[in-house]
């Protein structure tokens, strides 16, 4: 009789535990998978700057040694991260796959022009930036124009701002929930021996002994419980690339690797401190005080 006594509370403690373990890992998983989403809409956000294109329309004039001559001299500007040579046989080549026919046949020449196309570094590219370069390009003598959609830009910027604000809005939401819900979650599993507490507080044991093995327990749920959220987020990336393979031009592990560790820092502190506190509320509880 004893031993089923003894074995009841052992299988209700184990139970709190995992529940415990599984309420952790799931909070952090939604925590994980925000950070993902913030990661990728950077890198997105990288990847489309980076796409914007000026289109300089050399002159015709202009053989194709200058052309090549003023692309490494554009190259070395600190607003460029790289540059596309596009001659007058490309760009018609371009144009007839665009059209569907072969216009130099029809003219009997060709009547475009080389030109460069410029891709500037993230942080440039927008109006502000764009204008000044553009009035030193323009000065040079072998650019007859330079051609680039400003509104697609300022629109482009525009969106990526609202979005950022909106997603990190949500993330400062979602992170004050998580705390909320690992907080309850494990005020709820120290509920459940508060009796034990009080008990050794009455037979003489002290404040830190009685808090050392709950806040060791604490720590180690919120480990398992990042490690097991950690597994599911690289699931998740996984499905995620195989659904949609352009993914892979947003992958970056080292960010991925950063959000994994904060997710690791995360379960540990919250988990850690809400076990200090929690034990600590029923230490300095009133022993009639645990039946309510």
């Amino acid at each position: 009789m004893s031993a089923l006594e003894q074995g009841s509370p052992r299988k209700k403690t184990k139970s709190v535990y995992i529940s415990t373990v599984i309420s952790i890992a799931l909070v952090l998983l939604m925590t994980g998978l925000l950070g993902l989403i913030l990661v990728h809409a950077k890198n997105l956000s990288k990847y489309v700057k980076e796409n914007i294109v000026l289109n300089i329309i050399v002159n015709d004039n202009i053989n194709e040694g200058d052309v090549l001559s003023l692309q490494k001299d554009i190259e070395k500007d600190n607003y460029v991260l790289r540059t596309e040579y596009v001659s007058k046989e490309l760009a018609a080549k371009n144009l007839k796959e665009d059209l569907g026919e072969d216009f130099v046949e029809y003219l009997g020449h060709n009547p475009l022009l080389p030109s460069i196309d410029i891709y500037l570094k993230e942080q440039y590219a927008n109006s502000d930036s764009i204008q000044p370069f553009i009035q030193k390009l323009v000065k040079n003598s072998r650019v007859k124009e330079v051609v680039y959609q400003e509104s697609l830009i300022d629109m482009v910027n525009k969106n990526i701002r609202i979005i950022s604000i909106v997603v990190l809005a949500f993330a400062v939401i979602l992170l004050v929930i998580a705390v909320a819900l690992i907080n309850n979650t494990i005020r709820l599993a120290i509920y459940s021996q508060r009796f034990l507490i009080k008990s050794m507080q009455l037979i003489g044991a002290t404040k830190n002994f009685i808090r050392k093995p709950y806040i060791l327990y604490g720590i180690v749920h919120g480990l398992v419980g990042s490690l097991i959220a950690i597994l599911l987020l690289i699931f998740t990336l996984q499905f995620a690339q195989k659904q949609v393979p352009e993914l892979v031009f947003l992958r970056n592990w080292y960010e991925f690797g950063a959000i994994f560790l904060i997710v690791v820092i995360l379960g540990i502190l919250i988990s850690g401190l809400s076990t200090y506190f929690a034990v600590t509320k029923y230490l300095k509880a009133k022993s009639h005080s645990l039946y309510r």
